[in-house]
């Protein structure tokens, strides 16, 4: 699971019918200098998708690969490289070990 920040939304002409409720957003991974309010070291983007109804802004925890479908299985069976599992409230990074 990855933390990322929900920077826009994709329109889609047509979705997959057992994808109805949800929407795709872009979202802005996270690393833990990000989080720690740091200069970001890296700028990678992703399409994930998102049925919990999270905004421009918010901060979420999402799956990727086969982990992503796992919420649907068996009773669906869905195209999904990416899922918003949580909006996060909150992300503390410490350094301490």
């Amino acid at each position: 699971m990855r933390v990322g920040r929900v920077v826009g939304r994709v329109t889609l002409n047509r979705a997959y019918k057992t994808l109805a409720g949800g929407r795709f957003v872009i979202v802005e991974v996270q690393d833990r200098f990000a989080l720690a309010g740091q200069p970001r070291r890296t700028s990678e983007s992703l399409v994930c998708y998102d049925n919990l109804g999270a905004h421009a802004g918010d901060l979420i925890a999402f799956t990727e690969s086969r982990e992503a479908c796992m919420p649907f299985y068996p009773e669906k069976i869905v195209p999904l490289d990416a899922y918003n599992a949580a909006i996060l409230d909150a992300a503390v990074v410490s350094h301490e070990i």
